[in-house]
C-alpha cells in the first residue's frame, strides 16, 4: 500500500525511540549528532535496533536522520558528498532492516526529517523561535529534503515541529520533492512549543497535497487526545500520534525526569479519534511498542 493511502487502513503500528534503543545497547549519543553519528561510526547497530521494533510489531521505521544536516555533520569534519551519503544511508539501513525480516510483510520506512533546532543539541526543538526568517529554515531543509527524498523513503517525516514559522517553512520546502510527508508537532499546554495555537499551527498543512497526514510527537501522551481532534477537525487529513514516555526531558542536566507511561493504555482512545499511525518517539522501547502492536491487534 501506498503511504498515501492511509485512510484506507488500520492503524499502522510506528517503532519507538530509536536514539533510546541505540543507548540501551550501549552508545553514548550525548554528542551534538545524537543517533545521526552511529550512521557513520555502526550502521550495523542502526541497523539492528530497526529489527528489534520491526520484531516487536511495528510496521514503520523511522530513519536515523533526525539530528543530520550538512552543518552538523561538517563540524565533525564531514564534507558535504560523504553528508549526503550518511543521509542516504539512513534511509538504506531502515530497508534493509525490513527486508531482512519477512520480506513478503508489508512495512515503511520514514525518513526522520528533525527541527533545526535539533541539529543546536540544546533543546530548542522544544521552545522554537530561533531567530531565523521562513526563507532561513526553507534554505536549512531544502537540501538535505532533497537528499531524503533521492534514498526513496515511502514518506518523509517532518517531526517534533515546535513552531508555525519552521512549518511553514517545511511545507514550502518539500514543495515538487516527490516523496509525501507527515507533519508532526511538539506540543505543551494545547499548543506549540511556541506558544501559537494547534488550530492556526495544523491549518497551514491543510491545503497541501503533499502533507498526507498530521499529528504529534515527542510530547506527553497527555497532549495527545486533544491535539489529534483538533488536527482532524482542521485538516481532515489522517492523524499521527507518537508521543514521548511521558518523562520530561531538562535539556540543562541532560537527564529525563519524571514518571513513565506506556503508549499502549492509550492506544484504543487514539485509534478512536481517527489515528492512522500508532507509536512512540523519546524513551519508548520495543517492549512497550509489542505491548501497543497488541493493543491495536
Amino acid at each position: 500500500m501506498p503511504f498515501a493511502d492511509l485512510r484506507s487502513s488500520a492503524p499502522l503500528v510506528l517503532d519507538g525511540g530509536l536514539a533510546t534503543e541505540l543507548e540501551a545497547r550501549g552508545h553514548d549519543l550525548s554528542d551534538e549528532l545524537w543517533s545521526a553519528r552511529l550512521l557513520h561510526d555502526a550502521p550495523e547497530e542502526v541497523v539492528a535496533a530497526h529489527e528489534a521494533f520491526f520484531r516487536a510489531g511495528a510496521a514503520i521505521a523511522t530513519t536515523a536522520s533526525y539530528q543530520a544536516s550538512f552543518s552538523g555533520f561538517g563540524a565533525r569534519g564531514i564534507g558535504r558528498g560523504e553528508a549526503a551519503a550518511l543521509m542516504r544511508r539512513s534511509v538504506e539501513l531502515a530497508r534493509q532492516a525490513a527486508e531482512r525480516l519477512e520480506p513478503e510483510r508489508p512495512r515503511w520506512v520514514a525518513a526522520s526529517v528533525g527541527p533545526y533546532g535539533a541539529t543546536l543539541a540544546d533543546g530548542s526543538e522544544y521552545r522554537g523561535r530561533y531567530g531565523l526568517t521562513v526563507s532561513d529554515l526553507v534554505g536549512f531543509h531544502r537540501t538535505r529534503l532533497e537528499v531524503l527524498a533521492g534514498a526513496a523513503p515511502d514518506v518523509l517525516a517532518l517531526e517534533t515541529v515546535p513552531d508555525l514559522d519552521e512549518a511553514i517553512a517545511l511545507i514550502e520546502a518539500i514543495d515538487g520533492i516527490g516523496v509525501p510527508a507527515w507533519l508532526s508537532y511538539t506540543v505543551a499546554d494545547g499548543r506549540t512549543r511556541a506558544g501559537q495555537p494547534l488550530a492556526e499551527a495544523f491549518d497551514v498543512a491543510r491545503d497541501h497535497e503533499g502533507i498526507v497526514a498530521v499529528g504529534v510527537n515527542c510530547c506527553s501522551p497527555a497532549e495527545v487526545t486533544p491535539a489529534l481532534a483538533i488536527a482532524r477537525q482542521v485538516t481532515g487529513k489522517p492523524v499521527i500520534a507518537y508521543p514521548n514516555s511521558g518523562e520530561g526531558w531538562d535539556a540543562d542536566r541532560r537527564i529525563w525526569t519524571g514518571g513513565s507511561q506506556s503508549p499502549d493504555t492509550a492506544a484504543s482512545s487514539w485509534a478512536r479519534e481517527g489515528a492512522a499511525v500508532i507509536g512512540g518517539c523519546c524513551r519508548v522501547r520495543p517492549d512497550d511498542i509489542a505491548a501497543l502492536a497488541a493493543s491495536l491487534a
